[in-house]
């Protein structure tokens, strides 16, 4: 029998997720986190976008 999990909207969610996104999975050290939290928040910006902000622009800087 093909059970399936969730529910179709979250099947669904993951499908798209899973073919417009590449994950990555940074590891940082305790507490950093919070901090990277609270500079986002202050930014207005959520965490993801503040860290992709920060790669893109370091990438800028660089070339």
């Amino acid at each position: 029998m093909d059970e399936k999990k969730g529910s179709a909207a979250t099947r669904a969610k993951n499908k798209f997720n899973a073919a417009n996104y590449d994950r990555l999975y940074p590891y940082v050290k305790k507490g950093r986190k919070a901090v990277y939290e609270e500079a986002a928040a202050a930014a207005g910006v959520s965490l993801n976008d503040y860290i992709i902000t920060a790669i893109e622009e370091k990438i800028e800087r660089e070339k």
